[in-house]
């Protein structure tokens, strides 16, 4: 009898098993959200960098509007357009190849690590000067794989790693072929924007012979020159992420955005190259940054691989497609919204703009989460400890709302007070009061979205990563469409806040039901 009730027993907890949905999974442990043990010290330790890197880009750009908006209105329209389309034009081409690239550089790193200590070889570690890598690399080991500590090499083993570590470089296929993607890209880019730039913009809204359409196209052929140098510096970014060094792109990118922000003034006002000096000020700092991360990544990694066989061309293309159709799909819907923004005028557009850039660079800042949250990810998948990738994702998810929360509170007051450093027309300042509700309050629904793609990329999910968001945009499309002709400039923002929403509830449905690689959560 009694066997019989347990074989029912099993029976009713595998059939629960089946149908069980781990939702209270994001509550677990909530209460050490801001606890700086060990996962929260190695996510902030990622994630901090990152975020300050991530958010240099807008920032500068935010800088850049407020120099653009003392020349006008019409100035400040046709760079928001410009600015959009470029920002926009770098997701499709870039984005794919920095997901995948962060996952696989993560992922190739660490197995090579345990093998090289399965075979009791020296462990080669990031030669950073600055001991960025290294600290923070070894955090994984220490704290998430067990089986690695038991096989530990002998001291006479980790002497010789120590003594090697400054001239010994790693072979890593898919930092090569990152560059490789990169160069091309960047090329096709710059050619695209450059040749199509006033089709483009006319797709954008911009007005036929209209002084928008002019200056912005001046300002977009300009800056398109800098496309292969933006493409070069993410995708050596992202190879720095997946050793987990968030350091050595930060200091890069801090000093040249500051050449940027510092060229902004002399060759906007002083040499009096007006729009084409913010362009020109753009392209010289980005130039500088590709080639100082090249320099430094030359020093770490052997960037010629053994053979071209080695390289991992099918799998990019193969996950990087799938991300393309992604990140098309997201694309389309901003850009969408930018453009109806334009059909309702110059000032409107001016409005739309500066809201879109406070908007973005705020809730960037939580792709510092996502970087870390991916790298780990890959990892710890890797290693297939499921109990680290659990609990990491849960805490970063937690601590992505409470960072959203307030990021509301910065940018709400920040925004109703500082809105006329972006513009001095009442009319633009007037639409600006109008957006600026939705700017604030999507901020912790941003903040979990972004850092949702962290969670999925780090878990090389990129099919339902794909999928989900295809169909988010499709729908969100419809949305933008019939709110702007119902509310105009406030529609637009009523369907964006709609937009998040659902690519967060996307990210939730994932991990909530325990399918996918996250299958282990009902166990």
């Amino acid at each position: 009898m009694a066997d019989n009730n347990h074989g029912s027993t099993v029976h009713v907890s595998d059939n629960n098993n089946k149908w069980k949905m781990p939702l209270l999974v994001f509550f677990k442990d909530a209460r050490k959200v801001l606890k700086l043990d060990s996962i929260g010290k190695e996510l902030l330790g990622i994630a901090f960098p990152a975020a300050l890197a991530v958010a240099a880009d807008p920032i500068a750009s935010l800088i850049d509007t407020a120099f653009i908006g003392h020349l006008g209105p019409v100035e400040l329209a046709a760079a928001g357009i410009s600015i959009t389309l470029f920002n926009q034009a770098s997701r499709i081409t870039i984005f794919p190849l920095v997901s995948v690239t962060t996952s696989f550089v993560a992922e190739e790193d660490t197995l090579q690590k345990i093998t090289d200590i399965e075979k009791g070889l020296p462990i080669k570690e990031n030669n950073d000067n600055n001991n960025n890598g290294d600290d923070e690399s070894d955090t994984v080991d220490k704290d998430s794989d067990k089986n690695i500590k038991t096989n530990t090499p002998k001291p006479s083993s980790m002497a010789t790693s120590s003594k090697n570590k400054k001239t010994k470089k790693k072979q890593i296929a898919s930092a090569s072929t990152a560059l490789i993607f990169g160069t091309i890209l960047g090329l096709l880019q710059a050619s695209i924007l450059i040749f199509a730039a006033k089709p483009l913009l006319l797709a954008m809204g911009a007005k036929q012979g209209s002084a928008m359409l002019i200056l912005a196209e001046k300002y977009l052929k300009l800056r398109a020159l800098g496309a292969p140098a933006v493409l070069l510096a993410l995708a050596m970014q992202a190879i720095f992420r997946g050793f987990k060094d968030t350091k050595t792109p930060l200091y890069v990118i801090v000093l040249g955005y500051a050449l940027n922000v510092g060229l902004d003034p002399i060759l906007i006002f002083y040499c009096k190259f007006g729009l084409k000096g913010a362009a020109m000020a753009h392209v010289i700092s980005q130039y500088l940054m590709a080639l100082a991360l090249l320099l430094i990544l030359m020093k770490k990694v052997d960037l010629l691989p053994p053979s071209i066989k080695d390289l991992q061309i099918f799998r990019f293309l193969k996950n990087g497609g799938l991300l393309l159709a992604r990140v098309i799909a997201v694309t389309f819907c901003v850009t969408f919204a930018a453009s109806l923004a334009a059909r309702l005028g110059t000032i409107t557009m001016a409005a739309f703009q500066t809201c879109q850039q406070v908007w973005m660079t705020s809730s960037l800042l939580s792709d510092g989460l996502a970087v870390a949250i991916q790298a780990i990810l890959a990892c710890s998948f890797a290693e297939k400890d499921y109990e680290k990738a659990k609990a990491a994702a849960v805490r970063v998810l937690q601590m992505s709302f409470v960072m959203g929360v307030g990021l509301s509170l910065v940018v709400g007051i920040g925004l109703h007070f500082g809105a006329g450093v972006f513009s001095q027309t009442l009319s633009v300042l007037h639409l600006i009061k109008i957006g600026l509700p939705f700017v604030a309050a999507t901020q912790p629904i941003n903040a979990i979205a972004f850092v949702f793609d962290g969670v999925n990329y780090g878990a090389s999910d990129f099919t339902y990563a794909a999928t989900s968001l295809v169909i988010v945009s499709i729908v969100s499309i419809g949305i933008e469409f019939v709110m702007c002709k119902m509310k105009g400039f406030l529609g637009i923002w009523i369907a964006l806040t709609i937009y998040m929403a659902l690519r967060m509830l996307a990210g939730f449905w994932r991990m909530g039901t325990g399918t996918g690689p996250w299958h282990f959560l009902k166990e």
